[in-house]
């Protein structure tokens, strides 16, 4: 029986939400070009809990990806490092607040959480929750689905050799980002709250 893989990538996003399926569609692109053993890539859609059960599993590190209002030009791509969630965010087990998961793992776990990295692609269509169905990625984030496989095969290496190493640039048209909250899709950006 095998442990926990060391590192996880995860799709977040609703596939039925415009530019919300960026995660779910890099996932996809990843069926193609594989990244090394010891990663464990998986999309997770619109499922919170098992989101958060996933990083209390032993991995050392997770990388989320997933469409993120952050005041960028549609299609940019920023790497960024989430914060531990803050005693003031209430967990919740419906929905894909990624604060929200982080808060609802740190509530459900012992264990201090894995590093949790989000690669981030700026929306140009982002439905909310109570619009009809909207399915399909706009142009400008679609093109950015293979510049983000392309930044997982860069990333993911350094990572699965060193968990704590500093996240290496993504170059133009992307942005690596420091630490903070404001990473996190819906905190501080206008951007729904659960997808």
């Amino acid at each position: 029986m095998t442990g926990p893989e060391p590192l996880l990538v995860a799709g977040v996003g609703n596939i039925f939400l415009g530019d919300d399926a960026f995660g779910p569609e890099v996932v996809r692109a990843l069926e193609q070009r594989p990244l090394p053993p010891g990663a464990h890539v998986r999309d997770f859609g619109i499922r919170g809990m098992d989101l958060a059960y996933a990083l209390l599993g032993g991995c050392a590190t997770a990388v989320l990806v997933d469409a993120a209002p952050r005041g960028q030009r549609p299609g940019t791509l920023s790497l960024v490092e989430a914060e531990p969630p803050d005693a003031t965010v209430v967990p919740e087990a419906h929905g894909m607040d990624p604060e929200k998961v982080l808060a609802l793992a740190t509530h459900l776990g012992d264990e201090p959480l894995p590093r949790v990295l989000v690669l981030a692609c700026e929306p140009a269509v982002l439905p909310s929750p109570d619009e009809d169905i909207a399915p399909g990625l706009s142009a400008p984030v679609r093109e950015a689905v293979a510049r983000a496989v392309d930044a997982l095969h860069t990333l993911i290496p350094v990572l699965l050799a060193d968990p704590a190493a500093p996240t290496p640039p993504l170059g133009r048209p992307m942005e690596s980002g420091t630490p903070h909250a404001a990473a996190l899709p819906g905190l501080g950006t206008g951007g729904p709250e659960d997808r």
